[in-house]
């Protein structure tokens, strides 16, 4: 087995990405003074500073208005929040809402609380499917909103899919959320800081958003929440966030994810460029390999740093792990449960067969990704990918 290369080429942005210097250079001199944002001392009133001007700054990035920024622990607790605090409000209010829709693509931090919903509550929840490019069914979403009206609970589907990238068409479920009176979630962890992303113009009720998917620290994240909509709060112990959101706030944390947001949206236009045509490149090398397929749209409507492929008749657990140790570090389509690999349930949706799932790789670029990375990873794919099919063939006992 090689020996991996001292440098290693990280290619899982879309697990998290790097602090851009940006965030550091803004984070470094609250880690080293104390400060309560609560108290009403010095110290604490400048946290508070802070902490506000860094909501501020995350609200103005985003479209929003600074009231609307609900400052959390990241991305599943912003997922959670909105889908149980939304749901139970209505629920409290009118018993005959109980009935949530979400799509069949979504990450884990929206589908498990909403099935922990449904049975919690006894929920009817509604799982719209998607077509072969994981796009959500939107005239089925609609008619399901048209028929059921008046039993509707919450609506929530992603901007951009975290694993093939697919960018939804989220202002028309936002839409159909307006006309029917339904308010509307999205998880836009994977598309803040990547596409252009304004919380007013998109129409939608709440908005998830992780710090760390953008350059900003782990361990911060935000839901941004309209004003008019009903939340009842998960958890008890102060008046911090609207009263949405107790417990003392990270105000590091807080302002690293401001300025990396900052940065990230500044030059949107410019990162988007160039991380497009690097993952254009890698797809050109990827591609040829025979027996290769992209999953997900290609052009516009994909993440710009996202490329998710399968190589028929392989594992994604032994390609990921013959590129680790060749220096090249991504991610797989599938997850190990007590030793049983799993499709994604993203591509299962898609209709991928089963086999062509489980042999999937997810490699994610960012604005420090370059050239000479992606073509470390042209120059091995070949080889990776002929080492695990021999290594499929001989464990299904084709080959002795």
């Amino acid at each position: 087995m090689p020996t991996a290369p001292a440098e290693s080429v990280y290619l899982d942005n879309a697990a998290s990405t790097a602090a851009r210097p940006e965030a550091v250079s803004a984070m470094l001199p609250l880690l080293e003074r104390a400060g309560n944002p609560s108290s009403l001392h010095a110290a604490g009133r400048a946290a508070r500073r802070h902490l506000e001007e860094a909501r501020e700054s995350i609200a103005a990035a985003l479209g929003a208005r600074p009231s609307e920024v609900l400052f959390t622990s990241g991305g599943t607790e912003s997922d959670n929040l909105a889908l149980k605090g939304i749901v139970t409000a209505r629920r409290r209010a009118d018993p005959r809402r109980r009935r949530l829709v979400i799509s069949a693509v979504e990450h884990h931090a929206v589908l498990d609380p909403a099935q922990a919903l449904a049975a919690d509550l006894d929920l009817d929840l509604v799982i719209v499917g998607v077509d072969e490019e994981g796009f959500v069914d939107v005239d089925a979403l609609a008619a399901e909103m048209s028929a059921h009206a008046d039993e509707m609970a919450a609506v929530s589907v992603m901007w951009a899919n975290n694993e093939i990238g697919t960018i939804q068409p989220i202002a028309r479920v936002a839409e159909l959320g307006r006309e029917h009176g339904v308010p509307v979630h999205s998880d836009a962890i994977q598309a803040v800081g990547h596409i252009p992303v304004d919380f007013a113009a998109s129409g939608l009720s709440a908005l998830s958003v992780a710090a760390h998917k953008f350059g900003g620290p782990q361990g911060v994240g935000a839901l941004v929440l309209g004003r008019e909509v009903g939340l009842a709060p998960l958890t008890q112990g102060g008046g911090h966030e609207r009263d949405l959101r107790p417990g003392t706030q990270n105000v590091a944390g807080a302002v690293g994810m401001a300025a990396a947001l900052a940065a990230a949206t500044g030059n949107l236009d410019e990162e988007t460029r160039q991380i497009t045509a690097r993952r254009d490149r890698l797809f050109d090398h990827l591609l040829a390999v025979e027996g290769t397929r992209v999953n997900g749209p290609r052009g516009e409507l994909r993440l710009p740093g996202n490329a998710h492929v399968s190589f028929e008749g392989c594992e994604g657990d032994s390609l990921l792990m013959l590129l680790d140790a060749r220096g090249i570090e991504c991610s797989t389509g599938s997850a190990c449960t007590a030793g049983v690999a799993q499709a994604s349930h993203v591509l299962l949706a898609m209709g991928l067969p089963m086999a062509v799932a489980r042999g999937s790789l997810r490699f994610s670029l960012s604005q420090t990704t370059t050239d000479a990375e992606i073509d470390r990873v042209g120059a091995v794919i070949g080889d990776v990918v002929a080492r695990a099919r021999d290594a499929g063939l001989v464990a299904s006992g084709g080959r002795s």
